[in-house]
């Protein structure tokens, strides 16, 4: 018996759209489950090289803010030989869980271009041919911006909080001996809330796309923006101001790009319709 052909888009009923975006979805899980099944046999180099490198007092950003600290002749708490906290497993399965839930965000991590390959490949039926042409980096592009912001994360913003709540104390009759859970966490919550938020010009790019931003909306509310950065960055790193802007600056550039992003798709989607009007007109 011959194989039906594939219905295209305008054929498809709504049930078809959603086995459509089930099998994107299970092929996306999938990815991620195989990449994590990696991950979890690489224990020794995710967890002693990766995760407890900014534990470390040898780590590189600790040592390049030393070299500014002593060449601007301010004394800095990143010489210091190691970090005054431990970290412990208090729960019988806390290790065992933390390795499976760590192999799996790893597992996300690495797969994030498929998985937004499987997203991509379910939107862009919807759109126009030339539409698809234009928007042929978007695997790329996206992939790029969620990679910089991964290495922002943990080379940036991890190490500044860990450095910084690692040798905070309230007083010298307490120690701080973190459970593995909560070290974890504040490692994973930097590298992926860094990695989607420098997603920003990409999701600019498509709430423009659909009308529901401009870069007169972008600009009217840019100082508004600029508080919430500001506050977001004095959350996830130490209360000085040196770190909140090493923080800031690149959310802020991030901001900006948005802006011209969305001008782009403005003035190409203003060509096109001047376009579709001298075609009308011919006609008539």
């Amino acid at each position: 018996m011959a194989k039906a052909a594939p219905k295209s888009p305008d054929e498809m009923s709504f049930l078809d759209h959603l086995e459509e975006l089930r099998w994107h979805l299970i092929r996306s899980v999938l990815a991620v489950v195989i990449i994590g099944i990696v991950a979890f046999l690489m224990k020794e180099f995710i967890f002693d090289t990766i995760l407890f490198g900014p534990k470390k007092m040898d780590f590189p950003t600790y040592r390049l803010f030393c070299k500014v600290g002593n060449f601007l002749g301010i004394d800095s708490d990143f010489c210091a030989d190691e970090l005054p906290f431990t970290i412990q497993s208090r729960l019988m399965g806390g290790q065992f869980s933390a390795h499976i839930w760590t192999s799996i965000w790893a597992g996300f991590i690495v797969g994030f271009p498929y998985v937004v390959y499987e997203i991509w490949k379910f939107v862009s039926p919807a759109l126009h041919s030339n539409e698809r042409k234009h928007s042929k980096g978007f695997i790329f592009t996206a992939s790029l911006l969620f990679f910089m912001g991964v290495l922002f994360g943990y080379y940036i913003v991890a190490p500044l909080s860990i450095n910084f709540l690692g040798s905070y104390t309230v007083s010298q009759e307490v120690t701080n001996e973190f459970d593995l859970a909560s070290y974890i966490g504040s490692v994973r919550i930097s590298v992926i809330a860094c990695g989607l938020i420098f997603e920003l010009p990409i999701i600019v790019y498509f709430l423009t796309k659909v009308g529901l931003v401009t870069p007169e909306i972008l600009k009217k509310y840019r100082k508004i923006s600029l508080v919430v950065v500001l506050i977001l960055s004095a959350v996830i790193t130490p209360p000085d101001v040196t770190s909140q802007i090493v923080v800031a600056l690149p959310i802020l550039m991030l901001y900006q790009i948005s802006i011209y992003v969305s001008k782009i798709v403005l003035k190409r989607q203003a060509k096109k319709d001047a376009k579709l009007a001298a075609a009308r007109s011919k006609n008539n």
